[in-house]
């Protein structure tokens, strides 16, 4: 008689955010839902998509963790990307069928600098075709797919910094800091474009989102697979809510202070002014987020965590 098969753990409640170092191949989703299995958590979010073909920093926020998961989404991110030069795909990546060539140009560091200067700041990018932006309810990649080709409106976006790393005859590598919903594969055709040639991404690596976890290191998801069943271990790896707002002010809250604020009060503290801030209990308890106002005397609540369900975070700084 075959041993009956052992039952799956139960969904538990899980606290926190996984700092994952996303396998090429992955959709986010399909990554969140790799690791949301694995630490058996009921609720679970990500913080931004990157494309199957791009690798590194996703974070993962489990249960209370989801509510400042929005604001990793406004985080600025940061990438470091190989351009491929002399051809253009269908997708802006390695993984497209091949729709133009074009004669790459003798290429000097110093010209190509010029030019990547040019992309620094505020402008508009229109949104690659293959790309998740819906157009009545249906993926736009799913149209390409179908050969199907629609007007994009022009988004704003801003390029906080954009360096060059690596030059070869018919390839380089930059590294960029942008805004939310710029799309590095465009930002490639177009830098191509500038050069006098075209080109496609034939690598993409997320290396930071905003401010947070400037100290904590990526971990892969065959080293999380290899610690399913072990909750001890996967909490241990857990990072606290407020790691994902560490470019956020912190303020410390006198107990007084505390009370009103958890009941959704504008509460008088000195503060960054205009700025949004993490607030904390005395004992280090994470509160939430708050704003700041213009003057920097007082703070209004934006997002609350839930009373006796945050464990402290770090130590305000």
């Amino acid at each position: 008689m075959s041993a009956s098969p052992r039952p799956r753990a139960a969904w538990r409640t899980v606290d926190g955010i996984v700092l994952l170092d996303k396998p090429q191949g992955l959709s986010s989703n399909q990554a969140l839902q790799r690791v949301r299995r694995i630490f058996r958590a009921r609720k679970a979010g990500h913080t931004g998509s990157l494309d199957p073909l791009a690798t590194g920093v996703l974070p993962l926020c489990f249960g209370q963790a989801t509510k400042v998961a929005g604001f990793l989404l406004d985080a600025d991110k940061t990438y470091r990307a190989v351009l491929s030069l002399g051809a253009r795909t269908a997708t802006g990546d390695r993984e497209g069928e091949v729709v133009e060539r074009v004669t790459v140009p003798a290429l000097e560091r110093a010209a190509v600098e010029a030019v990547l200067g040019r992309f620094l700041g505020a402008s508009e990018q229109v949104p690659p075709m293959y790309s998740a932006l819906k157009r009545d309810g249906e993926a736009l990649y799913t149209l390409a797919r179908r050969g199907i080709e629609v007007e994009r409106a022009p988004r704003p976006v801003r390029i906080g910094a954009l360096t060059l790393r690596e030059l070869a005859a018919d390839q380089l590598e930059f590294e960029v800091t942008c805004s939310k919903g710029t799309y590095v594969r465009t930002l490639g055709e177009d830098l191509a474009r500038a050069l006098g040639t075209v080109g496609h991404l034939a690598a993409l690596r997320r290396i930071s989102v905003g401010g947070a976890f400037a100290a904590a290191t990526p971990h892969p998801l065959a080293a999380l697979e290899g610690l399913e069943g072990d909750e001890a271990a996967l909490d241990a790896l857990l990072l606290p809510l407020d790691a994902a707002l560490a470019g956020y002010p912190a303020v410390t809250l006198g107990a007084s202070e505390v009370t009103r604020f958890r009941h959704g009060q504008t509460v008088g503290v000195k503060a960054t002014p205009a700025a949004r801030v993490r607030l904390y209990a005395p004992g280090g308890t994470f509160l939430g987020i708050g704003e700041s106002d213009a003057a920097g005397c007082s703070v209004r609540p934006v997002r609350l965590m839930a009373d006796g369900d945050v464990s402290p975070g770090a130590p305000p700084v």
